[in-house]
Order: structure tokens, then sequence, then C-alpha cells
């Protein structure tokens, strides 16, 4: 398991970025538009971090990840903290051993590349195949998802 990123939403994007960039002294290191999910995310790491961040579009050191969903929200209930994310070896082994030890999958990996839990805590865990995406396989294609994450 590798650690990835932690995520946090963020209301208005310009003044998170001011806090995390120009106040706290973060570089950004990748930013993704989706118009079709209405979102952007945005990747920083550490001053310390920032030429080994990436490779090809692949993390080599954990990063905070900004969230801005471009529709107006107000986020209570810790809805402003998103996940932590981790990357795995084999999504479908790694879920199939937490649910065995009584972790409710809340997104099961249908894709064989994504999956959500939550600690005991109520603190949402992304779960991302390295690599490749597995090919779809049961149980785990046709599992609906539980709760939220």
């Amino acid at each position: 398991m590798k650690y990835l990123h932690t995520m946090v939403r963020a209301r208005d994007l310009e003044e998170t970025l001011d806090f995390y960039c120009t106040k706290l002294g973060m570089v950004e290191v990748r930013r993704y538009d989706s118009e079709a999910g209405r979102f952007t995310l945005v990747f920083l790491a550490a001053p310390g971090d920032a030429e080994s961040t990436t490779q090809e579009g692949v993390s080599l050191t954990p990063v905070l990840e900004i969230t801005h969903n471009w529709d107006s929200e107000t986020y209570d209930g810790g809805r402003n903290f998103g996940h932590l994310a981790y990357e795995v070896e084999d999504i479908y082994a790694l879920c199939q051993r937490l649910m065995d030890a009584g972790v409710t999958i809340n997104r099961p990996p249908r894709d064989g590349h994504m999956a959500f839990i939550r600690s005991p805590d109520g603190i949402s865990i992304e779960l991302l195949q390295a690599g490749p995406s597995l090919a779809p396989q049961e149980p785990w294609a046709s599992m609906e998802n539980t709760g939220s994450w």
C-alpha cells in the first residue's frame, strides 16, 4: 500500500489556493478540470516535494488534493474534508480481506480501479488500484453502493 493524498473541498478555489500557495508556500503540481462533472481538482505539494511529485502524471510523493465543485455548496458536518487515498497492489484481494474482517465496502471496486471504505471514526478512505484497472469481476461488478463515502 502507498499513501497518495488527502482531499479537502474548497468553497472558493482562488481563496483556498491563495492560502495554501501564496501564504503557506505549497506548489501546484497538477490540475484537472471536469466540464461534465462540474469540478476542478488541484494537487499541491510541499515545496521540497514539488520537483519529485509527478512523473508522467503519476504521484511519487503524497499531495494535497483540493476539490472545487463549481456549483455553490455549503460544507457542513465535516464534508469539507474529503478522504484519504491509498494505492493498493490488488484492489479485489484487499476489499475481500476487509469485507471478511467486517469492514463495509461503501463503494465497491466495480471498475477494478476504485473503492471507498470508512474508518471506525467515519473517515472516508479511497483505495486505488496500482497500475491499470483490473478486469471487472464478481461479486464486485454487480455490488451496490452502501451508505456514503
